[in-house]
């Protein structure tokens, strides 16, 4: 985009090439001075397609920079050079002293009158860069949007020595600028006019900053062109409509409801009918999903009037007296998701509408939204993103406080992360809760971190509902045509406090004083229109009475319901996936075995074992080496584990999607994915997506250097379609507490409020292996505390798989690749689906003991959630109850020590649902007094130990006692001192093995 001939800069960027050429010449270039480096560069691209479509003098300056100008010698005024034709003819040649003092003053004349031609360009891009500074954004006319009340100099006439006199003489518009239309010339009076009402009138522009000059220039054109912002009649009795809708439900809401929380839009009505003008012109060229995120400030609104919910049942919601007719507690009514398939009266296209449900964890629902988006576009083949759209709204405080909007926003152009673009929607109440925005944000404007992706930002009044659609049909018309993000600015107020029952002018007295001078949107827009005689005030109340009548309808409605369903709020509907009864009460299935065949055990491994069609890493020869040989003997590592898990299930027609931080090759080395050839760059092998001409897509992408973000977009990706298996994996364990609102908002808990599942798996390295505080523990102690299980009740009669059906999700820490295997296998074959959280290992990786055989992996083998120990246990004295790695170390030691016989070692593989029934068997095996301990290498008030406690002892008979060995209880997960460590390890193996 930057590409300029070698003749004329070295093949550098026009502005890194024009900073060096003239850094030490500026004073004598004035003119070069003051502007964006973008205009010189606009103007070289105009220069090189015509040119005579700049100035004469920008033609001679880029002429003679391309021959090899120096440091301020491109610009040179001779004496006899020509100015516009308009002005002067070409001076003679002097033939006398007389005739030369008239050609130098001649000259001058014409110098000054090139230089005031290179200020009116400077003027306009000035404009074009900063006019959006001292535009009319607040609807309350007491603040700026950008937090400075002060006129930027450039935007000053005196700054480019302009005069009265220069007010009404004519200069030529140049290309980059469609000011004019088809006029090529105004005056100076006549353009500052326009600049003044296109760009500091009810909308500001930002996208100068954007990098793509044909993305400048395509800005320009929906912002300069003349007209292009009118509306029809009917244009506008629609839009009348709409604010009618919008304003008149919150209304409604109010006075039925006064005394309950509801969060309302009054201040920004505009609202509903921004997005549904985006809607509008998006559907109409060709979109048909539309997922939206927002938070709860005016979330019934959008619901009711954007998405057409039953309003019987949104009324419903304010009936205090109703319970759930299904299961799970449900949320507050300005959190609830929906999913709506219906016809746009408007296009005559069908449209899907979904709003995912939010905590109130503000933001954290963006990459929620984008990682739906994906999911939907990759099932139904919408590769370019043409058919489905992400709408993501934003309180201004948030939008620049969080930093999950910009790790989100990071995520907009990854190849394995991008929706083709976000449509975001700011509702600028210019203060957050209570903070007002000079307290809150360090930069002018609350959208300025969008300018990191070049996204092209629209500031807009609210209280100017026509030039609200115009920056929406700009919104929606650079989505469709550059696939990017685009930021609409709603620069508004919040009529009511922070919710209907707070006191604003506790901290904002003079804010609310002019609020509550200022008459509503709707009649503002309804006074316009009845001056401009669009309207009738028979038509408005026409109008408003019958959206009255049909929330008055739909309120007798209501009060006929007697239960409420928590299905009638499904972000996510997942058709014909749950098997049902006659009442459309899903039904539960006994899980089948997980095994896959042997044939297809063996396809996976030679597969993933065999050399690649590209030069490879030596290492990676040695690995593939490796891998062969176990395939061979018909035995698996974990990374061979996996790969049989993913494998079979893509040859089975399931999509598995693996993303994190380095997990092609794997934090530790191990995995290796993705095989990059070492002599062409970008050029990779992935076995996994080789096994069958049939199979379903493997995708396995590193991602950002991201957490929160990441992980919120693998769960928007896994609820939208049962039939993916998606896997995020932490380079350690313990990153994951950086999206801790994600598993806590979303994941733990999501079943629970929203009756939405999902089969996220979460891989999460954990063990104590002297790496420090930093890179060994995973927290399963807080992953444990999240688990629904009663520690009272040992759940007798209850099923392995009822137990499953019930929990909140699945907490694993397994010992063997056949357990890894069988676990993502279950998640694919239950006929419901759960989250799954595992605490993988980082030595067993390569231990020659965490081996499996693949007669643990064939047909009616299964995922065993505990592993007895196998030897005679007649004569046990001492029964070690244990889970993940630390029983690699105690099986060493107990055979270095020749205690085999003497104390039995039993694995514990899946901590929640806890599997009481086979502990249970397992304890009965043991004489009464055996001693029971469960050890763990973390501290004690970490890893599992508070938690598998009461559980256990549920299970002990009175003679029988359950003690603790390990880890005292200490703040930091784990000591960062190398001999600290190994001291700590050698008491936990003295105590274990202790009679």
């Amino acid at each position: 985009m930057y590409a300029v001939r070698a003749k004329l800069l070295g093949r550098l960027p026009v502005r890194h090439a024009l900073q060096t050429v003239f850094k030490s010449s500026a004073a004598a270039e004035p003119f070069l001075n003051g502007s964006s480096s973008t205009y010189v560069e606009d103007m070289y691209e105009s220069w090189r397609q015509d040119p005579s479509s700049v100035h004469k003098s920008w033609q001679i300056f880029f002429s003679r920079t391309e021959g090899g100008a120096g440091p301020g010698e491109a610009h040179v005024s001779a004496p006899n050079m020509p100015v516009y034709p308009m002005f002067a003819p070409s001076a003679p040649v002097p033939t006398s002293e007389a005739a030369t003092g008239d050609a130098i003053q001649s000259s001058r004349a014409g110098q000054s009158m090139i230089l005031k031609h290179h200020n009116f360009q400077r003027l306009l891009r000035s404009y074009q860069s900063s006019g959006h500074h001292v535009a009319k954004l607040d609807p309350l006319g007491i603040g700026a949007a950008d937090l400075d009340l002060t006129v930027p100099d450039i935007l000053k006439l005196e700054y480019y020595n302009f005069t009265k006199q220069d007010m009404d003489q004519y200069f030529q518009l140049p290309k980059y600028t469609y000011l004019g239309g088809d006029e090529r010339e105004l005056t100076l009076r006549e353009t500052i006019t326009r600049l003044e009402r296109i760009y500091c009138g009810s909308i500001g522009t930002e996208f100068m900053h954007i990098h793509n000059p044909a993305a400048r220039e395509y800005m320009r054109k929906w912002v300069e062109k003349p007209g292009i912002s009118n509306m029809t009649s009917e244009e506008k009795r629609i839009l009348l409509a709409r604010l009618v809708r919008s304003t008149r439900f919150e209304e409604y809401l109010a006075k039925k409801w006064p005394s309950e929380k509801r969060f309302g839009l009054e201040g920004c009505e505009v609202l509903i009918p921004a997005m549904k003008q985006i809607i509008d012109i998006a559907n109409s060229r060709g979109w048909i999903v539309f997922v939206i995120g927002m938070p709860h400030r005016g979330r019934l609104n959008v619901l009711a009037n954007v998405c057409r919910k039953e309003l019987e049942k949104l009324f419903n919601q304010f009936n205090p007296d109703l319970t759930p007719e299904d299961e799970g507690s449900g949320d507050v009514k300005y959190h609830l998701g929906m999913y709506h398939r219906r016809t746009n009266h408007l296009t005559n296209k069908e449209v899907e509408l979904s709003v995912v449900a939010n905590p109130s964890h503000l933001e954290a629902v963006n990459p929620v939204v984008c990682g739906k988006v994906r999911a939907t576009q990759f099932f139904n083949g919408d590769s370019e993103g043409k058919k489905t759209m992400a709408i993501l709204l934003h309180g201004d405080a948030a939008y620049s406080g969080q930093g999950v909007v910009y790790e989100t926003m990071h995520l907009s152009d990854l190849p394995n992360y991008t929706t083709g673009g976000t449509i975001h929607i700011v509702v600028n109440n210019q203060v957050g809760f209570t903070t007002d925005p000079r307290f809150s944000r360090s930069s002018p404007y609350c959208t300025d971190v969008a300018k990191v992706v070049n996204a092209p930002i629209l500031h807009v009044n609210a209280d100017d509902p026509e030039a609200v659609m115009h920056v929406c049909n700009v919104a929606a018309n650079w989505r469709a045509d550059w696939g990017k993000d685009v930021v609409i600015d709603l620069v508004c107020y919040r009529r009511n406090g922070h919710n209907e029952a707070d006191e604003p002018s506790f901290t904002q007295p003079l804010m609310y004083k002019r609020i509550r001078e200022l008459p509503n949107v709707l009649n503002k827009y309804s006074a316009q229109l009845l001056a401009e005689g669009a309207v009738s005030q028979a038509d408005i109340d026409e109008e408003i009475a019958s959206f009255d009548k049909i929330m008055n309808d739909a309120y007798k409605k209501s009060t006929a319901i007697t239960k409420m369903k928590l299905t009638d709020w499904l972000d996510s509907p997942w058709d014909h996936f749950f098997e049902c009864d006659a009442n459309k009460v899903p039904i539960l299935r006994e899980t089948p075995p997980t095994g896959a065949s042997d044939s297809v055990l063996k396809i996976i491994a030679e597969t993933f074992s065999a050399d690649p069609p590209i030069k490879v890493h030596p290492g990676i020869k040695r690995i593939l080496k490796g891998r062969k040989k176990m395939a061979e003997a018909r035995e698996a590592d974990w990374a061979l584990g996996e790969a049989l898990a993913f494998g079979s299930l893509l040859m089975e027609g399931y999509h598995v999607r693996l993303s994190g931080q380095d997990v092609e090759r794997g934090t530790f080395s191990h995995r290796h994915h993705v095989l990059h050839d070492q002599d062409i760059d970008g050029k990779v092998y992935n076995p996994l997506q080789n096994l069958s001409s049939s199979q379903q897509k493997y995708s396995v992408s590193n991602s950002s250097l991201s957490e929160f973000g990441v992980l919120g977009f693998e769960l928007g990706f896994s609820q939208h379609n049962p039939n993916s298996l998606v896997c995020w994996e932490a380079q350690f364990g313990d990153f994951f507490n950086t999206a801790q609102p994600i598993i806590d908002q979303f994941i733990s808990s999501g079943q629970d409020k929203w009756y939405r599942q999902s089969n996220l798996v979460m891989l999460l390295p954990h063990g104590m292996e002297g790496m420090g505080p930093e890179h060994s523990s995973a927290r399963m102690e807080r992953f444990l505390q999240m688990c629904n299980d009663d520690e009272d009740s040992k759940y007798e009669g209850v099923s392995s798989d009822q137990q499953l059906w019930d929990c909140n999700w699945q907490i694993m820490n397994l010992t063997t690749p056949a357990n890894m295997f069988h676990a993502l296998r279950r998640q694919m074959h239950m006929n419901f689906r759960k989250p799954l959280v595992i605490f993988t290992p980082k030595s067993l990786l390569r231990h020659p003991l965490a081996r499996s055989s693949f007669d643990d992996m064939i047909p009616g083998t299964s995922f065993k959630p505990i592993i007895p120990e196998s030897h005679d246990v007649t004569k046990t004295k001492k029964l070690i109850l244990c889970s993940g790695k630390v029983y690699y170390d105690l099986y060493e030691e107990r055979a270095k020590r020749g205690m085999e016989e003497d104390i039995a070692i039993t694995r514990i593989e899946q901590l929640h649902p806890f599997p009481h029934s086979l502990v249970d068997e397992e304890l009965k095996r043991y004489p009464q007094g055996t001693q029971i301990s469960w050890v763990q290498e973390e501290h004690k008030n970490a890893g599992s130990w508070a938690n598998i406690k009461p559980r256990v002892e549920n299970h002990l008979t009175s003679e029988q006692h359950f003690g603790y060995i390990g880890r005292g209880p200490a703040a930091s997960a784990a000591t960062g001192n190398k001999k600290l460590h190994k001291t700590e390890y050698k008491k936990l193996m003295d105590d274990s093995f202790a009679l």
